[in-house]
């Protein structure tokens, strides 16, 4: 089989992991506290994702003004895409739900990303990247299709969009093999400290809102967010 075959399959993983979770929260009408807390979850596996896998990554190979300079890029993303939401929605509400899953969105891309990269330096690196994410991923995938539907966004858009992470998961993969693999040290991590930028913000600003919307109690949401931290540490340290 070929690198790009192989790769290609990698980067699948992390996406059946997405979908295990929306096709759960299409199966069964959740109460309010239940979409809270699986969006806290979701919160911390992103911040556990930026805390100890793709900072650390970075640190040890850009100065800090690289590293700021690749944040706010990022973080100009995410306004971008925020904006570009709530222009095409239009005066509608569920602007906050689509950014939910423009986050789980770029957690899926690092996802591939880190995929292709790691798979340049060895095909047993990009499976371990891309298996230890496939579970981490479910809780973002329920909590992302649970939200969307909470604000009555068609099912077979809701589907759609669910379906149609493979696309970019998969492109950026294959961009991650092809151009991270091969360039220089530098252009990989500034890649990395974007994806954080648009990663954070989105997380901060809008799946932490709308799992505070439903006003789940706070231990509840707290133990979610503790538990989606701790979840994606324990995997990540599993897999390397």
């Amino acid at each position: 089989m070929s690198e790009f075959a192989l790769v290609l399959g990698y980067s699948l993983l992390p996406v059946a992991g997405n979908l295990i979770g929306s096709a759960m929260a299409e199966g069964v009408r959740t109460p309010g506290w239940v979409r809270g807390a699986s969006l806290h979850a979701a919160a911390g596996i992103a911040i556990a994702l930026v805390a100890m896998d793709l900072v650390p990554r970075a640190l040890g190979a850009l100065e800090t003004w690289a590293l700021v300079v690749a944040f706010i890029c990022g973080a100009v993303a995410s306004v971008l895409i925020a904006r570009g939401i709530k222009w095409l929605q239009g005066s509608r509400s569920d602007v906050g739900a689509w950014m939910v899953y423009a986050a789980v969105g770029a957690d899926l891309v690092s996802d591939g990303l880190m995929t292709g990269a790691g798979s340049a330096v060895g095909s047993s690196l990009g499976f371990l990247l891309a298996a230890s994410q496939s579970v981490a991923n479910i809780p973002g995938g329920f909590a992302a299709a649970a939200s969307l539907r909470e604000n009555n966004i068609p099912r077979m858009q809701r589907i759609a969009v669910s379906v149609g992470m493979v696309v970019p998961v998969s492109v950026s993969a294959m961009l991650g093999l092809w151009l991270l693999g091969d360039a220089d040290v530098f252009y990989q991590k500034s890649a990395l400290m974007v994806i954080v930028g648009v990663l954070l913000l989105a997380t901060v600003e809008d799946v932490i809102p709308e799992g505070d919307a439903p006003e789940p109690k706070r231990w509840i949401s707290s133990t979610a967010f503790a538990a989606g931290f701790v979840i994606f540490a324990l995997l990540s340290a599993g897999m390397r």
